[in-house]
């Protein structure tokens, strides 16, 4: 194997992004062959012995990518070992795997399985802006002024929560893109104008479509398709 990067073997390793690794190797938690690691080491991730917080690191495993349609009900924290359904459930248990992003227990649709830290990190860091569209059925009536609302922007804890785009498919229901990734944020949009989510669907991550995938299904894919 070609000498890569330390933060890259630890991604790769499935333990965690780069951007973590980094945060690691920054609090004296990494060790290379027995010697406290520096950002910017590089290593070779198959002959190397690399410890984090005392732990030896796994032997990186063959990159999976799994689309989901996660259904109502299932946990996408892999962390939260109490869920009593957690979206890991759904796909093979080995290699092992983490969702990308979140989507909130009450809403269902797409979402992104992996074990590659790289594309984690593509995925979820706001500077790579990924688009997210969903399909909302709210609790009453869409107004022009609740498009006008959700296009400026609405104010949550987080800064200015805004559509990128947004379209009326029928009288109560609503396809909105965001690029921004808060917990629970069209929820929370909705709420400050005056809506509810009845039933939030997210049917597209970037280039990846939900389609045809039945509730619960899932189906490998390929990095190319990202």
């Amino acid at each position: 194997m070609a000498v890569i990067n330390l933060t890259q073997a630890i991604a790769q390793s499935g333990l965690c992004s780069r951007r973590k690794a980094e945060e690691f190797i920054r609090l004296g938690q990494v060790e290379v062959n027995g010697q406290l690691a520096s950002l910017g080491l590089k290593v070779d991730s198959l002959k190397d012995k690399i410890k984090v917080a005392g732990h030896s690191l796994a032997s990186p495993d063959k990159k999976v990518y799994y689309v989901v349609n996660k259904p109502i009900g299932y946990t996408c924290t892999s962390s939260d070992r109490h869920a009593a359904k957690k979206i890991t459930d759904l796909v093979p248990h080995v290699p092992k795997v983490w969702p990308v992003g979140r989507l909130d227990k009450d809403s269902r649709g797409l979402i992104i399985l992996t074990n590659d830290g790289d594309l984690t990190y593509q995925l979820t860091h706001p500077k790579f802006e990924h688009v997210k569209e969903y399909l909302v059925i709210l609790d009453k009536p869409i107004t022009p002024e609740l498009l006008l609302k959700l296009k400026q922007g609405v104010k949550l804890e987080e800064g200015v929560a805004k559509a990128d785009s947004l379209k009326k498919v029928s009288p109560t229901k609503l396809s909105i893109v965001i690029h921004q990734g808060w917990n629970r944020q069209i929820r929370r949009m909705l709420g400050a104008c005056g809506y509810r989510a009845v039933d939030l669907v997210r049917i597209r991550i970037g280039k990846i479509k939900l389609e045809e995938l039945r509730e619960g299904e899932y189906k490998e894919t390929k990095i190319s398709n990202f």
